[in-house]
């Protein structure tokens, strides 16, 4: 049992020898990765090490309590410690997201509903730039096209750490499972008769890439510039400032025009850039991948509808998980972990499950 954890256990005591190298202290590149994957390997290390414990204590007790009624008595409570040890370390074992440290860029998009659609991805935005700024994460505008009422056709913010996050705990292993159709419905501003109305818009998360890890050739881009414009087509600026990308191998367009340079458009609609085409090639892997069929949570299918958010009732509920709740008001202010903590549980739950009969 937990043999994979055994190696593990062998590969973190070398790296911690390669550590004390002189040649590898002497090379920082190889020394910051040596580094990370030891620290990745920690948790899983120890608690392995907790389980090891656990059991030899287990096994002595049953031994000793053939002669002495005292350890008898032990027995059951070391048994449940024992089974407690063995679940936290299957549960470390699961596979884990490899970009689970990475930053993201999410983008949100009016979907059916017209303006009021737009004015819903306007508050999604909002609730993601609260919760980044709950969670210390620090966020940037890197493109939108905004609505006449004050809503959004469509957004793009970068969600980053502020620091060098801990193992699996970057923006992405949590905002990864908001990617999907959210459902909105309510009254909008524009019902003059007091109707709910129901409407849509659509969130894509995407883990942000550095330039070396996603090859784009020059040739296979044609990039346009135009003058930026507001709400209703009102000048923002009388240069041409706005870039507009199309990767032309696969039809991907992406529009920044928030900044004033040229320039700083540009490197922003490659950064947007660079994610989609990663995201797609992450698509297109994992729609083969045992592993993410395992997961009722997470889906390469952005078509999904995830999620409802009913303003008559306060209410707030997730189909993915059947999570429920009635305090939409909070969740829209950036109080979203309940939610998140929902998903990850069920994508946890599922993976174990996997993990279970792959060792069966």
């Amino acid at each position: 049992m937990f043999e994979s954890a055994e190696a593990l256990a062998r590969e973190h005591a070398t790296l911690e020898r390669q550590m004390g190298d002189p040649v590898i202290a002497s090379d920082p590149d190889q020394l910051r990765e040596i580094n990370k994957r030891y620290a990745a390997l920690g948790p899983t290390v120890a608690a392995y090490a907790a389980w090891k414990l656990a059991t030899d204590d287990l096994e002595t007790a049953r031994e000793l309590a053939t002669e002495d009624a005292g350890f008898a008595a032990e027995v059951p409570a070391l048994e449940a410690h024992a089974d407690d040890a063995a679940d936290r370390l299957r549960r470390l074992l699961i596979p884990r997201d490899p970009d689970d440290d990475r930053d993201v860029i999410v983008e949100v998009k009016a979907g059916e509903g017209g303006e009021e659609s737009a004015l819903f991805a306007g508050d999604l935005l909002r609730m993601y730039l609260r919760y980044a700024d709950q969670r210390g994460w620090r966020t940037e505008v890197l493109g939108s096209t905004e609505t006449d009422l004050g809503g959004f056709k469509d957004v793009q913010v970068s969600v980053k750490s502020k620091k060098a996050p801990q193992p699996g705990e970057g923006p992405w292993a949590r905002l990864k499972y908001e990617g999907g159709v959210h459902r909105v419905q309510r009254v909008p501003v524009t019902e003059t008769q007091g109707r709910i109305h129901t409407s849509a818009a659509g969130v894509w998360v995407m883990p942000e890439v550095e330039e070396v890890e996603v090859e784009i050739h020059a040739n296979d881009l044609r990039i346009d510039v135009f003058r930026s414009s507001g709400p209703g087509g009102q000048s923002v600026n009388t240069t041409d400032s706005a870039v507009r990308l199309t990767h032309l191998p696969t039809g991907t367009v992406v529009i920044c025009q928030n900044e004033k340079s040229q320039l700083q458009n540009r490197e922003a609609a490659m950064r947007v850039l660079r994610a989609r085409l990663h995201q797609m090639a992450m698509d297109e892997a994992n729609a083969a991948s045992a592993d993410i069929r395992a997961s009722q949570v997470r889906t390469v299918d952005r078509s999904e509808r995830i999620r409802t958010y009913n303003f008559a009732e306060n209410r707030i509920s997730d189909h993915r998980t059947g999570f429920k709740a009635y305090n939409l008001d909070t969740v829209l202010g950036g109080e979203l972990d309940p939610v998140v903590e929902s998903a990850m549980a069920a994508d946890e739950a599922a993976r174990l499950a996997a993990l279970g009969e792959g060792s069966a």
